[in-house]
């Protein structure tokens, strides 16, 4: 994956450039007439160009959205050959993820939904930008992850006749654990243990901002982000805020599995001002309450639970609590 980044990081700077240019050259355009602007866009067999945008569209986020609505349509989705040249089909997909982020979520929908309907001239490509949608939207070390831009193609995908009923059954689980925890929503409640046995409720933690940390003892990344929480300025900050009469910040951390000894053992060397409890019976993971794909798993939920931060980084907390926050 990382030479496909690096690549694309190139080109899309390069874009920048183009798209910052063009859109001072002349007096700017605010909308976008569709039907005046469509231009004949030759497909070119073998290889993936970026399509013409018209002169007329001189504004640059106008530019953009011209950009991604007409992304693939020099690209020949019929030639499935082109599904085995990554450097090609590939590469052209990483660099579409960045012009996404360029317009508004509706634009992008929009768009995504409509590279997937150009896909279905072959079931193979289909199938391909299905699995290229998972691997960038929904991998966990995909540094492209984005579940919001997953949910309108995974919503498409459920409902394909181009692709295996195998396929669709792992797309339906997909689409069922990524709307669940979305931003701004409530996060699902659940009970949690002490080590002295008592168990509790998530929901009934009193804090304005509640960390919630998936993790597992015997986990060298869980190692490394607990104690870089632990050494963070801006998180420690924070816990100077806490007093008898408010707590501004609590972290929860929650082991998801049965080997409750290792838990135990691996107490000791856990920060002392957070609490540390275990999923006793396994029941987030029964029930499917939370997505976690990969250990650890970080969310950041405000007083009334509701999620600001989804399986996110140790950087996007800090960066939280960084900011003035009322």
């Amino acid at each position: 994956m990382s030479r496909f980044f690096l690549k694309s990081f190139f080109l899309f700077s390069t874009f920048l450039v183009i798209y910052s240019c063009s859109s001072s050259k002349k007096a700017q355009v605010d909308t976008i007439d569709e039907d005046s602007l469509k231009r004949e866009q030759t497909i070119v067999p073998d290889t993936f160009v970026f399509p013409d945008v018209p002169d007329e569209i001189t504004k640059a986020e106008a530019r953009a959205e011209y950009l991604v609505m007409h992304y693939w349509d020099r690209f020949d989705f019929a030639d499935e050959k082109l599904t085995l040249r990554p450097e090609i089909t590939e590469q052209a997909f990483v660099d579409y993820i960045n012009i996404l982020s360029l317009v508004p979520f509706d634009k992008a929908k929009e768009s995504l939904i409509l590279t997937l309907k150009k896909a279905g001239a072959d079931n193979v490509m289909y199938s391909y930008f299905g699995t290229l949608s998972d691997k960038y939207f929904y991998g966990s070390n995909s540094p492209f992850r984005n579940e919001e831009f997953y949910i309108p193609v995974l919503q498409e995908l459920v409902n394909s006749n181009f692709i295996s009923e195998a396929d669709k059954s792992r797309y339906r689980f997909q689409l069922e654990m990524v709307m669940k925890n979305r931003v701004g929503q409530t996060a699902n409640d659940f009970s949690y243990t002490l080590a002295s046995g008592q168990t509790k409720k998530m929901y009934s933690i009193r804090s304005e901002y509640l960390v919630l940390m998936f993790s597992n003892p015997g986990c060298s990344t869980c190692a490394s982000v607990t104690n870089a929480l632990a050494k963070s300025p801006t998180l420690n900050e924070a816990f100077s805020m806490n007093s008898p009469t408010r707590t501004m910040i609590t972290v929860l951390t929650v082991y998801p599995d049965e080997d409750i000894n290792e838990w135990r053992s691996h107490l000791p060397q856990m920060p002392a001002n957070w609490i540390h409890s275990y999923d006793k019976g396994t029941v987030i993971t029964k029930q499917k309450l939370y997505d976690i794909r990969a250990i650890p798993t970080l969310y950041l939920l405000d007083k009334d639970k509701k999620v600001i931060l989804k399986d996110t980084s140790i950087e996007a907390v800090e960066s939280f609590f960084a900011k003035p926050n009322e």
